[in-house]
């Protein structure tokens, strides 16, 4: 029996005070519903369909995958209704997995283990014990079944003081969904087609229903508002933050790292506060991350120290190497082994070789820089014309004095000196000391500017 996992995506969410449907809200800088897009992939379904309708044209924009199955729903009448949207497509011999685009935190073994523990011709419905059930229909057992779920309007004393609760997951046979859900009734006061009235409907019918608790709350906590947004950010990066200092990696402080992508660490990383790390980022063996910095697709060596305040974004550096404090590094920015770069240093599109400094105050763009290189503070390489950009290639051992300005193309030879406040047009043959600077002059007569009308 094949699975078909179908996401309800469609709703407004009114309470986010946005004009950005809620199912795109950012949750570790990915879409909500790519979250529970991610868990379902994980499970193999052979089907997944996103029931879809708020915003419809962003949403379709922000998920243009050939493999995902779209169904309209036009009218938000229910999530019974917004299930029967998505069923014309689903194979009558698959097993239907029901999630909702807004609860983001499902883990694929929580899934799992809905899977495996019901039977093929059984229902499920994934419920969670909470401290206070305040508002959420509670699942009322008889034995090992779920004989009904009553909603807090509806429950009595005793029924209130029932702690499960019905998280909306439900997995069922598609053929027995479709039958029940075309016998759904809109005879109430919201006037919508319910899905919990599934349960009622299964236990009519002599069919188990199985309730499956999940470990926690927070795992299938749904999104409504932006305290909530924040609530389930703060839980996700404690999570993986988690995963880390288990694998070994060390954190002056966890609750003050964000993670919004995939980062991967050796052993013996160290990572101080408030640093972020977006996309796909590597910490070699030994790694430092000191304090304020943000990395993004980034691949660093073995041994790396990234001093405070820094921001490297697409760079990748060899072992042994020293970034910042107040770095930048764009992309294309490769440094071998023992690289330093210092403070108020950028740089972008560059290779340097092993051992060699950039240590404060300068631009280094477009460039390949040999091995033992020193450039001095203020030097910039010059690499824009106004329409093309152009390289600058600097040889092992060069040194290259303060405020010097590198003309691309331009050529340093190896082991070349570049006298400081040179202006290099041409090529600076190695082992020699080149300098460029006009004759300096004394203007007689010449007078301070003024502002106009002033005395």
């Amino acid at each position: 029996m094949g699975l078909s996992i179908v996401i309800l995506a469609a709703g407004q969410g009114t309470r986010m005070r946005s004009d950005l449907p809620k199912v795109l809200q950012p949750l570790a800088s990915k879409p909500l519903l790519a979250h529970v897009l991610a868990c379902s992939r994980a499970l193999a379904a052979d089907d997944i369909c996103v029931v879809y309708g708020h915003g419809a044209e962003a949403v379709l924009a922000a998920f243009d995958d050939d493999s995902l199955r779209w169904a309209l729903q036009a009218e938000q009448l229910g999530t019974g209704h917004a299930l029967q949207q998505a069923m014309p497509g689903t194979p009558d011999d698959n097993r239907v997995l029901v999630l909702f685009g807004d609860v983001p935190l499902l883990e694929p073994a929580t899934l799992t283990r809905l899977l495996d523990e019901t039977p093929q011709d059984d229902v499920a419905v994934l419920t969670v014990d909470m401290d206070d059930p305040t508002g959420y229909g509670r699942v009322i057992r008889e034995g090992n079944s779920v004989s009904c779920i009553v909603e807090e309007k509806d429950a009595g004393i005793d029924e209130k003081a029932v702690r499960e609760i019905n998280t909306g997951v439900m997995l069922c046979s598609a053929g027995r969904l479709k039958n029940w859900l075309d016998n759904l009734s809109n005879d109430n006061a919201q006037g919508e087609y319910y899905l919990t009235d599934i349960i009622a409907m299964a236990v009519n019918d002599k069919v188990n229903v199985h309730g499956i608790k999940a470990d926690s709350w927070v795992e299938v906590m749904g999104i409504n508002d932006k305290r909530q947004l924040a609530e389930a950010e703060r839980a996700l990066q404690a999570r993986r933050v988690g995963e880390l200092m288990d694998e070994g990696v060390g954190f002056a402080d966890p609750a003050r790292v964000d993670i919004r992508g995939t980062l991967k660490c050796g052993k013996d990383v160290f990572i101080d506060v408030n640093a972020v790390f977006e996309g796909d980022v590597e910490l070699g063996d030994g790694t430092t991350i000191e304090a304020n910095n943000v990395i993004r697709d980034s691949k660093l060596g073995a041994g790396t120290v990234v001093h405070p305040n820094c921001h490297l974004d697409g760079a990748v550096t060899g072992d042994n190497c020293e970034i910042g404090p107040f770095a930048r590094m764009r992309p294309g920015a490769e440094l071998d082994d023992r690289v330093k770069i210092g403070n108020f240093v950028e740089i972008k599109n560059s290779r340097v070789a092993d051992g060699s400094k950039v240590n404060h105050l300068a631009y280094i763009g477009d460039a390949d820089m040999g091995s033992g290189v020193n450039v001095g503070a203020g030097t910039i390489t010059c690499n824009y014309d106004g329409a093309y950009k152009h390289r600058t290639t600097i040889g092992d051992g060069a040194f290259i004095g303060s405020n010097v300005n590198l003309v691309a193309p331009v050529e340093i030879g190896g082991g070349a000196y570049v006298g400081s406040g040179s202006t290099i047009t041409k090529t600076a043959p190695g082992d020699q000391l080149t300098v460029a600077r006009a004759r300096q002059v004394t203007i007689e007569g010449w007078k301070k500017p003024t502002k106009k009308g002033a005395k």
